[in-house]
């Protein structure tokens, strides 16, 4: 289901918070789908419980899960409820994308290496794209 690197640059917690976010863009988990208690999650994964606890919290002030006491914590919705207005919120999805082609173009990346690598992306994202004529 999902997977840390302790070896990488990332932050374990930011790790599976992004983790469970693109499971959930991706439908492999949907509304009403639980998530591993944390003690489990973090036991499986080798990590700190208290990092797993921070990304379901997270996942929760994004409106993605709700965690019941004694229930477990559940996937509610397939997208997040957005927090501020429109601009805002593509500000901070610029701001994300832009440090991510600054990341590909310090390692290196060719630009058509970096086109090739956000074309898959979308297309893992959105697979129908292409066959129902969007533009992809």
């Amino acid at each position: 289901m999902l997977s840390v690197r302790l070896d990488s640059p990332v932050p374990i917690g930011e790790q599976i918070l992004a983790g469970i976010r693109a499971l959930i863009a991706l439908g492999s988990l949907n509304p009403g789908d639980e998530l591993p208690p944390v003690r489990q999650l973090a036991g499986d994964l080798g990590v700190n419980l208290n990092t797993v606890a921070r990304a379901y919290r997270a996942l929760e002030a994004d409106g993605l899960v709700r965690t019941a006491r004694g229930r477990g914590t559940r996937v509610t919705a397939a997208t997040e409820r957005p927090t501020g207005s429109p601009a805002e919120v593509r500000a901070r999805l610029e701001s994300t994308l832009t440090a991510a082609v600054a990341d590909m173009k310090l390692a290196a990346l060719s630009r058509d290496d970096a086109t090739q690598l956000i074309a898959d992306l979308l297309n893992r994202y959105w697979p129908d794209a292409n066959q129902k004529g969007e533009p992809s």
